[in-house]
């Protein structure tokens, strides 16, 4: 039997990261849809000139605080991404991007795993063709219907 007091708590922790995070199948489904909002890419140059997500918006961590505001309104939903799981960039960025008042959510799985499961990728010579990993993505389908 579950405790009403943790019942609470449980539908609160997962509600609350469903508000405050998404993935990468569902940024894509957003992306094909024409949702309104700007996906932003807080890795530094190197990063951004090796690859990125189609559609991105380049604007590391440390220049949020100045650029954002003359860049993007501030009721624009922000989704943002670093590399991976193995990295809280994506996190530090959407903190800064909730300091100034925006609607932000962060991409979990970075772009490694936008990568992984064969979205569009492009570098500085254009797209960058990738199939799909098995182990992070149904072959057969956008999405994992989870």
């Amino acid at each position: 039997m579950i405790f009403p007091t943790v019942f609470v708590a449980s539908v609160s922790h997962f509600a609350s990261k469903l508000a405050f995070e998404t993935d990468a199948s569902d940024v894509y489904a957003d992306q094909a849809e024409g949702a309104r909002f700007v996906l932003v890419d807080s890795r530094g140059e190197a990063a951004w000139v090796q690859g990125r997500i189609v559609g991105a918006l380049h604007l590391p961590t440390a220049e949020i605080a100045t650029r954002a505001t003359e860049e993007i309104p501030l009721d624009m939903p922000v989704v943002t991404y670093c590399w991976g799981p193995g990295c809280n960039g994506g996190t530090r960025a959407a903190l800064e991007f909730a300091k100034l008042g925006y609607q932000v959510k962060e991409m979990i799985g970075g772009f490694e795993y936008w990568a992984r499961e064969g979205y569009p990728v492009e570098d500085e010579r254009g797209p960058v063709l990738r199939a799909k990993d098995p182990l992070t993505a149904p072959l057969d389908t956008i999405s994992c219907a989870c």
